[in-house]
């Protein structure tokens, strides 16, 4: 699972990057504000991906609620890496792709990889089962 899920995260990260390089380089817009963005798209194509293949077999729930959840958790993501981007280019002068690389690796292992398994596509027990009585007297109950 989590192979699959390092898989649809590369995929939607490279959209992430993708979109956020375009905004800054293309659009002067400030790479804190590109990184809220261009996490969004990159969120959008990681929940579909998630959905529909790296957690197919593990969740239950509706889409519906997985997406209110997912799009929860995604948002406290997006605001992990831009403070976190911001943070570390105010203290170390390196350009904002790298630095965009090593927050979003860190927010990764740290946030969205757990809260992906425990609350976004966590696995719903199914209802226990009440026991049999057993007849003591070794007729039918």
């Amino acid at each position: 699972m989590l192979g699959r899920h390092q898989i649809a995260a590369a995929l939607a990260t490279a959209l992430d990057f993708g979109s956020m390089v375009a905004l800054v380089e293309l659009l002067r817009a400030p790479p804190a504000i590109a990184t809220v963005l261009s996490a969004t798209a990159g969120g959008i194509a990681n929940f579909t991906i998630a959905r529909l293949w790296a957690f197919r077999k593990r969740h239950g729930g509706s889409m519906r609620s997985q997406a209110r959840r997912y799009a929860a958790v995604s948002f406290g993501g997006a605001m992990l890496n831009a403070i976190l981007l911001q943070i570390m280019l105010f203290l170390a002068p390196v350009p904002y792709v790298i630095a965009r690389v090593f927050v979003s690796v860190a927010v990764s292992l740290a946030y969205a990889y757990p809260m992906h398994t425990r609350v976004v596509f966590r696995v719903l027990r199914e209802p226990i089962k009440p026991i049999e009585p057993i007849d003591q007297t070794g007729g039918e109950a």
